[in-house]
C-alpha cells in the first residue's frame, strides 16, 4: 500500500522544514539556498534547479491550481513566486530560471500557503502573519494578535476574505481580510499534563496544524500531543466544536478491533509495543481523494481525512471519530525512513495521495504513493443482519412458543332450569278486537314545527395529525412546562397514536398523561423503587413497569392495580430493560447477564373474594445468556415482525440476538469507552414511512462517549455525536418518526437536536432548570418531550406545522385482529 517512488541523501536535516508537495511536482532544498524540483510522474527525469535566494529556504509551498503551477519559497531575505513552465522552458532554452521576489526581509518564515484562486499568499513569521499579493509584488496586510509563534496558516476555499492561523499559544485565529480585525479567536486547546512515563509535566503542546473540509464546513486544527479538535465553521464565522479525537486512544480502538476480527497471533510483539510511549503529532493534514461508495440508497462521499504523524499515516473517519487504517514505516522495512519529522501531503491520482517526507533524525527526503482505493472500514462485509426477517420462523424456534389460554370462569347459578316462555318478549301487543273503532281518517299536518335536534355536534379538538408531515422543521418551540414531581423523570414513551404519554418517575410512580400534558394525570402507584423501564403495548390497551425492586408489572387503563406481577424470586439483580416483544406476544425482559422471553395470557376477572389470587397467566418460553457480562440496555422492535434483539453488556459490548434461532449472532466489542446505558432503534411510525434500510439504523449512548450511530447491516459505526455533555448521568436519546432528526439529553441543562446526516448540532433548546435525562418525540406530530432530574416536562413543537386531525385510523396499523 505504500510506494516509495523517489529517495534523496540531502547535505542539510530538514526534519522540521515545511516541503513542497502536488500531484505534479514535488520541491526540497539544495544545498541551502536552492531547489531541486522532481516531476512526480518521472522521478528518474534530471530535477529542475532553482537559484535566487542567498539565504538558507525556510519554507516551500505550492499553488492550488494545476495551470499554470506555481511554487512559492521563502527565506530570511526574499520570498520568490515562481511559475514551474516557464521556468522549465527557460531551462530547455539555456537560459537561467528566474523567479519574481514579492517580498524582502520578512524574518524567519516557517509556513506558506496559497489561496485557492492563487492571487494571495500568507507568510507565517514569528507572531506576525504577512498576506501577500503575487500580482501586486507588495504586502496586502500585516496581522499581529498571537502571543506565540507562528506555526500554520490556511485560506478559507469557500470564502477568500477568510484567514485562518494556528500558533504555539495553543489558540487559532480567524481574520477578516477585508478589515484586517479578528472573527473569532479560540480557547486555549490544549491544555496541561503528565506524561505516563517520564513523569515530567507537559506544559505546553503547540497546534502545528489544520485542515478545511469544504463540503462539512469543518476546520480541523492538531497539536503536538495527538489532538485533533474539529469545528464547524458557520456563515457567521463563529467557530463550535463539534468533537475532539484523540489519535493515541483511537488508535488503540483500531489495534483492538483488529486484533478481534483477525483472531490471529502478535500478540507478545504487541505486548512490547505496548509499553513504550510514542508521541504522536499531528503535522500535516490532508483531504483524502473523494471515495464514493452506495450507503442509505444514496452515493455520499466519505468525510476522510489523512494525519502524517511521526510513525506514519493515519486514515480518519470524521463522521465516527475512527481509524479506518494506519500505514506505518515499520510494517514496510524496504523504506528508506523510520520516523518522519516533516509532511507534505497531496491528493494523487487513482484514489491515492502522494506525499513528500523528511526523516526526523537523518537527512533524506523520499516520495511516497499512498493507495487508498483497496480501503474497508472495520466491519464491513460479512455478518451484516436486517430488522426484517428473510424467511419464516423455525420449527424449533422459541416464538413458536404459545400459550394456554385461560377462560374467564363464571360462577355457577344455583337451581334448574326454569321454565321459558314460547314468545321472546314478556308483553305481547293486544290484536285490537277490544279497542274503540277509529272515527276519523288520516288528516296531514300543515302547521307543524321541525324541532331542533337535540345531539350537538362532536368538536374534534384537533389532536393528531393524519400524516406526519416528512418536511417539517425539528421541534424547537417550547409550548409547555410542567413541574410533576420531586423526582427525576427516568423514563418517557409515547402510546402509538401520539394520544397518551407514560412518565417513569424516580418516586417509584408512573404518570399516564394525554399528549398535551392538560388536566390531571392519572397515577399508578405499586413499585418500590425508582421506576427504571415503561413500554406500551400495541395494542395500547396495556402497558408495563420495570422498576429497581426487581420487579415487573403489567397495567390496563381501566384498573389502578397491576394485571401481573413479576417480581419476588424470580429475578436476582434489576430489571434494566423490558418491553413487549413480537406483535405484543411476549414480554421481553433482562435481569443480570440473561435474556428472558415470556409469555403471556392478560385475565381481567376478579372474584371480590379472593382479590389477591392472580388470575393472569405467565409462562417463560426461552432465557438466553449471550455472555457472563451483565445487560445494561436493552432493545427490540414490537410495531412489527423482527427476530433482532440488541443487547448491551457490561463490558462495552454490542450483542445481536437472533430470537428465531435463540442464538447470539453477532457480537461487536469494545463499542464504546463506557458501558452503555442507553440503545434506541429506528423504529419509525404508523403515520410516516421511511426507507426500508434505515430501519437498521441504532443508536448506542455512554457516559464521557456521546452517541454513536450504528448499521445493523454492516455492524459498524457510521456517525458519532458529541456536542452535547453527558459525563455522570444515564441521558438518553430517541430518533424522530420522520428518520431526520435524534434528540440527546444533556447535562448543561439543555437538550441537543442533531441532524442524523451531520455530527453538528442544529438546535440546542434551553430553559430546562436541570440535568435533562429523557426525550421521546411523539409518533404522530412534530412534537419532543423532555424530562429533567429534577421531574419537569418541557414540550417543545415544530415551528412550521400542518392542520391537525383527530382522525387516526388511516394511520395505525390494524390490530384488531392480534390477539395476546
Amino acid at each position: 500500500m505504500i510506494n516509495e517512488k523517489l529517495s534523496l541523501t540531502c547535505d542539510l536535516l530538514l526534519s522540521h522544514q515545511q516541503l513542497a508537495c502536488c500531484q505534479s511536482y514535488s520541491g526540497i532544498p539544495h544545498h541551502g539556498k536552492n531547489m531541486l524540483i522532481y516531476n512526480n510522474k518521472e522521478t528518474q527525469q534530471k530535477p529542475l534547479q532553482l537559484t535566487g535566494h542567498h539565504n538558507e529556504i525556510s519554507a516551500m509551498t505550492f499553488g492550488k491550481r494545476n495551470n499554470p503551477v506555481f511554487l512559492c519559497s521563502a527565506s530570511s531575505d526574499y520570498i520568490i513566486l515562481w511559475d514551474i513552465e516557464a521556468c522549465q522552458k527557460r531551462t530547455e532554452e539555456g537560459k537561467p530560471a528566474v523567479g519574481i521576489v514579492i517580498g524582502t526581509l520578512l524574518g524567519n518564515v516557517v509556513h506558506l500557503s496559497f489561496c485557492f484562486s492563487d492571487e494571495r499568499v500568507a507568510a507565517c513569521s514569528g507572531t506576525t502573519l504577512y498576506v501577500l499579493s503575487p500580482k501586486r509584488q507588495e504586502i496586502i496586510c500585516t496581522l499581529k494578535s498571537h502571543l506565540g509563534p507562528l506555526t500554520s496558516a490556511e485560506f478559507c476555499p469557500w470564502n477568500a476574505s477568510i484567514l485562518v492561523s494556528t500558533s504555539e499559544d495553543r489558540t487559532f485565529k480567524v481574520w477578516d481580510l477585508t478589515t484586517e480585525a479578528i472573527f473569532y479567536q479560540s480557547f486555549v486547546l490544549s491544555g496541561k499534563g503528565w506524561r505516563k512515563l517520564t513523569c515530567a509535566f507537559i506544559t505546553r503542546s503547540p497546534l502545528l496544524s489544520m485542515l478545511f473540509l469544504e463540503k462539512e464546513q469543518h476546520l480541523v486544527t492538531g497539536s503536538t500531543d495527538g489532538q485533533v479538535w474539529c469545528f464547524s465553521f458557520d456563515d457567521d464565522h463563529k467557530c463550535h466544536l463539534v468533537k475532539k479525537m484523540d489519535l493515541q486512544k483511537m488508535e488503540k480502538r483500531h489495534e483492538g478491533r483488529q486484533e478481534t476480527l483477525s483472531h490471529q497471533g502478535g500478540v507478545a510483539e504487541k505486548t512490547i509495543t505496548d509499553k513504550v510511549e510514542i508521541s504522536k503529532p499531528v503535522i500535516q493534514m490532508a483531504s483524502c481523494p473523494p471515495y464514493t461508495e452506495i450507503h442509505f440508497d444514496q452515493e455520499i462521499d466519505n468525510s476522510w481525512f489523512c494525519i502524517g504523524s511521526s510513525d506514519g499515516l493515519y486514515v480518519v473517519e470524521l463522521a465516527t471519530s475512527e481509524l479506518l487504517t494506519v500505514l506505518y514505516f515499520k510494517d514496510n522495512p524496504t523504506l528508506s525512513i523510520t520516523m518522519a519529522g516533516s509532511w507534505s501531503i497531496c491528493a494523487g491520482s487513482d484514489k491515492s495521495v502522494v506525499a513528500l517526507v523528511s526523516s526526523l533524525f537523518n537527512p533524506c527526503v523520499v516520495l511516497l504513493e499512498l493507495c487508498l482505493s483497496n480501503l474497508r472500514r472495520t466491519g464491513d462485509g460479512g455478518g451484516g443482519f436486517s430488522v426484517f426477517p428473510s424467511s419464516p420462523p423455525l420449527l424449533e424456534s422459541p416464538l413458536n412458543a404459545e400459550v394456554k389460554r385461560k377462560e374467564p370462569s363464571h360462577p355457577k347459578k344455583k337451581g334448574g332450569v326454569k321454565e321459558k316462555p314460547l314468545v321472546f318478549h314478556s308483553k305481547v301487543k293486544s290484536s285490537g278486537y277490544t279497542t274503540t273503532p277509529r272515527m276519523s281518517l288520516f288528516s296531514p299536518k300543515t302547521n307543524a314545527q321541525r324541532k331542533t335536534s337535540s345531539t350537538k355536534p362532536i368538536k374534534h379538538l384537533g389532536l393528531l395529525q393524519s400524516n406526519y408531515p416528512e418536511d417539517s422543521a425539528a421541534p424547537t418551540e417550547p409550548c409547555i412546562g410542567l413541574n410533576i414531581a420531586n423526582k427525576q423523570v427516568s423514563c418517557l414513551q409515547y402510546s402509538g397514536d401520539g394520544k397518551q404519554i407514560l412518565c417513569g418517575l424516580g418516586d417509584r410512580s408512573v404518570l399516564l398523561y394525554n399528549s398535551r400534558l392538560t388536566g390531571s394525570p392519572t397515577a399508578y402507584i405499586g413499585h418500590d423503587k425508582p421506576v427504571t423501564s415503561i413500554s406500551w403495548s400495541l395494542c395500547r390497551q396495556w402497558w408495563l413497569s420495570a422498576a429497581e425492586d426487581l420487579s415487573l408489572r403489567i397495567w390496563t387503563n381501566s384498573c389502578s392495580e397491576p394485571a401481573i406481577i413479576m417480581g419476588g424470586d424470580m429475578f436476582s439483580k434489576p430489571i434494566r430493560g423490558a418491553l413487549f416483544y413480537y406483535l405484543d406476544k411476549f414480554i421481553l425482559l433482562t435481569s443480570g447477564p440473561s435474556v428472558y422471553l415470556y409469555l403471556y395470557n392478560l385475565d381481567l376477572t376478579r372474584v371480590d373474594i379472593k382479590r389477591y389470587k392472580q388470575r393472569s397467566v405467565i409462562k417463560l418460553a426461552s432465557c438466553l445468556t449471550p455472555s457472563a457480562s451483565d445487560i445494561t440496555a436493552l432493545s427490540a422492535v414490537n410495531d412489527f415482525i423482527s427476530y433482532i434483539v440488541l443487547v448491551c453488556c457490561s463490558d462495552r459490548s454490542i450483542q445481536v440476538l437472533d430470537m428465531n434461532k435463540g442464538a447470539v449472532g453477532s457480537v461487536l466489542p469494545d463499542a464504546h469507552s463506557r458501558a452503555i446505558h442507553c440503545i434506541t432503534q429506528n423504529k419509525g411510525s404508523t403515520f410516516t414511512s421511511q426507507a426500508p434500510e434505515s430501519y437498521n439504523l441504532f443508536l448506542t449512548s455512554a457516559l464521557t462517549d456521546g452517541v454513536k450511530m450504528w448499521d445493523l447491516r454492516t455492524m459498524r459505526c457510521v456517525r458519532r455525536y458529541e456536542n452535547h455533555v453527558n459525563r455522570c448521568h444515564p441521558c438518553s436519546s430517541a430518533i424522530s418518526p420522520c428518520g431526520r432528526f435524534i434528540a440527546c439529553g444533556s447535562e448543561d441543562k439543555c437538550a441537543y437536536v442533531y441532524d442524523i446526516r451531520s455530527s453538528t448540532y442544529l438546535h440546542k433548546l434551553q430553559r430546562h432548570s436541570d440535568t435533562v435525562l429523557s426525550v421521546a418525540f411523539n409518533p404522530a406530530t412534530p412534537e419532543l418531550l423532555t424530562g429533567t432530574l429534577d421531574g419537569k416536562l418541557q414540550l417543545f413543537h415544530s415551528s412550521i406545522g400542518s392542520h391537525l386531525s383527530d382522525d387516526t385510523s388511516a394511520a395505525v396499523h390494524c390490530i384488531s385482529n392480534v390477539t395476546v
